[in-house]
């Protein structure tokens, strides 16, 4: 059984003994069966003997699952109280299923709203609450996977501790989280789709997400072309040899330099709509335009870079 580990950037220290001592890879991935951590780059054991977390019981179907279960679920830095905390029920229902006492859903009323109390007992417990809850939202927007979402609650926590996020806005500061979150795992985010989910100014959200990383130390991989040509390719229903294609002449580009300087949305976009011309697949530059959100202007302009680079045989 192998399993991704979460990358989190809570401190530099954990950064250091996740990092590949021979690539310097970030990518690993945990062999159970062996009890080691590989690197995925360069297949380096990074540890062994390691521990399996998993649970010592097994079950083959839902129900025995339900009875051998014995623990909650995870601890998360997505919940400000890292979900370690108790919850009493909203429903008038007791363990059995029966109504409460009528006498005593007012003392269950108390009950509950001290409880609620006592988990953001400060401000800096409020503020976590409303704004994790918020990061949150925009990741479920996104469609974001469980570990940008864990690093970049972590990376919001910490540029709180540090009081970097005091002065602005709590979408701003959570939206420029899950993007340094993204450019860490790779995960294909442009600061228009935050600005979509937020309705903030792209120039707010770029300038305080480059204070949180230079703040926290967070040194960000640069924007990689080739990383867009399978989202944009699949919101477009191309098939493979479209994405095959693409990905080849942004290969092409980099290599000879000819990206440099240029959106890497923008080169993406093009590289796509050239090769739906190459392979003979129905695609106008508007239905780009739209998906990649780029105007048509750049699709077209970056498209006859392209086609002039590689003297391409197609018509422009």
């Amino acid at each position: 059984m192998q399993e991704e580990i979460e990358k989190s950037p809570s401190s530099r220290d954990k950064e250091d003994e996740l990092r590949c001592p021979e690539c310097g890879s970030y990518k690993h991935f945990k062999d159970y069966k062996r009890g080691e951590i590989v690197c995925d780059s360069c297949g380096l054991v990074v540890e062994d003997k390691i521990v399996d977390p998993g649970p010592d019981w097994r079950g083959f179907n839902p129900e025995q699952r339900m009875a051998r279960k014995h623990n909650g679920p995870p601890a998360t830095y997505a919940i400000h109280d890292r979900g370690l905390s108790t919850m009493i029920d909203s429903s008038d229902y007791d363990a059995r299923g029966s109504p409460i006492a009528p006498k005593s859903k007012a003392q269950m009323r108390r009950l509950r709203k001290w409880d609620w109390r006592s988990k953001v007992a400060d401000k800096v417990e409020r503020n976590l609450s409303n704004s994790l809850s918020e990061l949150d939202r925009v990741a479920n927007q996104l469609e974001l996977p469980r570990n940008v979402r864990e690093a970049a609650s972590m990376i919001y926590r910490r540029a709180v501790e540090e009081g970097l996020s005091r002065g602005r806005s709590m979408e701003c500061s959570t939206a420029s989280a899950i993007y340094i979150s993204c450019r860490q795992f790779g995960v294909p985010r442009t600061l228009e789709e935050m600005v979509e989910v937020t309705k903030h100014d792209k120039k707010e959200i770029g300038k305080s997400y480059r204070i949180i990383a230079r703040g926290l130390s967070i040194h960000l991989p640069p924007v990689n072309s080739i990383d867009y040509v399978p989202r944009f390719s699949t919101q477009l229903g191309l098939p493979g040899s479209v994405q095959v294609r693409a990905v080849g002449i942004l290969k092409l580009m980099i290599d000879g330099g000819m990206a440099s300087g240029k959106g890497p949305v923008g080169i993406a976009a093009a590289a796509i709509y050239a090769a739906c011309i190459i392979e003979n697949a129905s695609r106008t530059q508007k239905e780009v335009s739209q998906v990649t959100g780029v105007t048509e202007v750049t699709v077209r302009n970056r498209y006859k870079d392209i086609v002039e680079y590689l003297d391409l045989d197609v018509d422009t």
